[in-house]
């Protein structure tokens, strides 16, 4: 079977999905749908269409990159700058030519805004058969976008014309249908993939959950991020928090996360560890296990691989109420969901779970087994190879 995927080559959630499925005896071809001419060096035994890319900062060798090489990141940004200025459809074009060349059995757009829209515009206008098209639905995709009129009808036009939609929410089947889907819905799970729960057992049990003195927050701050709440909510709770490490991890540089890490860090004599943006998921993972609770606010989101990460190492996830985190996680039994935006809130969900041994250590126990039954990759790589 040939399968092409349209999807960022950049991100960590990509390289997870695709490197479950490698030496099944496909042949399996990624395409950029962001075209920045990054790849993840987590990606393994796949062949990756860019344009222009700097070679320098593309040394994987596990995988083939099909494009021009440029030795500096820098020129190879100007070069696609150029490139989209004086032919704006060239992905599109760039696409067709790929799909004719490779003849896919199957094309799988990873992510609606850049994926999903690029690849229905290809096959509005093919004349031939088309392959089959799945879309999955990567986190906001729909929920927050279906805002934007321009957006909606979009999405839409996408939901009109795939063969297969998924997703990782039931909130999520309900909007597709709502908004047009033709398509089979096919079975809800985590778009990141699952994890390897047997490994990962040695590492979480290291240390009960009412041990450990760390916090773990995830640093995105932006357009849906909203890491400063976190630490706002955490300043809140005063000396409650002294004494603990403050991981921080998924910076964004500009935003001021940093600084106002270094800054409660000082005040509360906090061990303050800065995990490097793109640092690989087994590391993450370990920071989780040594947190007590781990705290990720947006202001839209999927499940979040944060509730997962931190639900499958034993520490308690907070997370924003604008994710599907409510159907992983029992709000006040098994995590705490929250408002993103609301410090006060957050600060009492924090205060709770740094005061109780026997909350933190009962919801872990359960969590594992929620992980067991539903995120194991073993589980979750035969339903995405079914």
């Amino acid at each position: 079977m040939k399968l092409l995927v349209v999807a960022h080559p950049e991100s960590a959630h990509t390289a997870h999905w695709v490197n479950q499925i490698v030496g099944q005896g496909w042949k399996i071809r990624l395409f950029s749908s962001s075209e920045n001419g990054a790849t993840n060096p987590e990606l393994k035994k796949v062949r990756v269409y860019q344009s222009f890319y700097g070679s320098k900062y593309n040394k994987n060798k596990e995988i083939k990159i099909i494009g021009i090489p440029v030795f500096s990141h820098v020129l190879a940004f100007g070069f696609r700058f150029a490139l989209k200025l004086f032919f704006p459809r060239y992905q599109e074009w760039y696409l067709r030519r790929v799909i004719r060349e490779f003849q896919p059995d199957i094309i799988h757009s990873i992510e609606i805004q850049h994926a999903g829209y690029l690849v229905n515009e290809i096959k509005k206008n093919w004349r031939s058969k088309f392959p089959k098209w799945i879309v999955t639905n990567w986190g906001s995709d729909i929920y927050f976008f279906q805002k934007f009129p321009k957006h909606l009808e979009k999405i839409r036009e996408v939901l009109e014309n795939c063969d297969y939609y998924s997703c990782e929410c039931n909130r999520d089947v309900c909007l597709a249908e709502k908004y047009g889907l033709q398509g089979k819905v096919l079975p809800v799970f985590p778009n990141s993939g699952g994890f390897n729960l047997k490994k990962l057992k040695k590492i979480r049990d290291k240390t009960k959950p009412s041990k450990r003195k760390a916090i773990v927050v995830k640093g995105y701050h932006g357009w849906a991020g909203r890491a400063l709440v976190a630490l706002n909510a955490l300043d809140r709770c005063g000396s409650l928090i002294s004494g603990y490490e403050l991981i921080i991890y998924s910076i964004q540089p500009g935003t001021g996360v940093r600084a106002a890490a270094k800054l409660l860090a000082q005040k509360y004599n906090l061990k303050l560890t800065l995990v490097p943006l793109h640092t690989p998921r087994e590391e993450i993972l370990k920071c989780h296990a040594k947190a007590r609770i781990s705290i990720g606010l947006s202001v839209t989101d999927a499940i979040s691989t944060m509730v997962l990460e931190a639900m499958v190492m034993g520490s308690l996830p907070i997370q924003s109420n604008t994710s599907c985190a409510d159907e992983w996680i029992e709000n006040g039994q098994t995590g705490i969901i929250v408002p993103p935006e609301n410090s006060k809130i957050i600060e009492k969900a924090i205060r709770k779970a740094l005061a109780n041994d026997k909350f933190v250590d009962r919801a872990s126990r359960a969590n594992w087994q929620t992980a067991l039954k539903r995120i194991d990759s073993k589980l979750i790589k035969k339903r995405i190879i079914d």
